[in-house]
């Protein structure tokens, strides 16, 4: 096994891109594509945002968030309130019924892997653990 910086960090990359793939597919079937799911997580984590910021937070032009926030408040699913202090702008946030969504599609993703991580031996499982605690300090790092 080699553990060169840059083999593990191909080696990783594919993993998690072929999990991710996997837990994508594990998601509940509706009508949301996974943009607007992506938009809706990034609404319950933030609690509210401008569409301004969470088009920068989904890296995607505002043209592109503006037609994604239709289709979302057209479900009920976002909530647009004015800005407190900027009478132009409004803050966006997920309703009810969208963080219900969210939570739903979370919910899938996670008894998915349990049951994959329910096969795996213990020492597996901790590795797994401990792996998961890196991968949360690399992601919490600055460039």
């Amino acid at each position: 096994m080699q553990t060169s910086a840059a083999a593990v960090s191909t080696a990783l990359g594919e993993a998690i891109t072929r999990l991710n793939r996997r837990l994508r597919q594990a998601r509940p079937v509706d009508e949301l594509t996974q943009n607007q799911i992506s938009v809706l997580t990034s609404l319950e984590l933030a609690g509210a945002l401008t569409p301004r910021e969470l088009a920068d937070a989904e890296r995607v032009q505002p043209p592109t968030m503006t037609k994604l926030l239709a289709k979302l408040e057209e479900r009920g699913l976002i909530q647009r309130i004015p800005h407190p202090t900027d009478g132009r702008q409004v803050i966006l946030s997920a309703t009810e019924a969208g963080r219900a969504v969210v939570v739903g599609h979370r919910r899938a993703k996670d008894q998915w892997l349990t049951r994959k991580l329910t096969g795996l031996s213990t020492v597996e499982r901790e590795t797994l653990a401990r792996a998961a605690e890196i991968l949360n300090r690399i992601a919490r790092q600055s460039d």
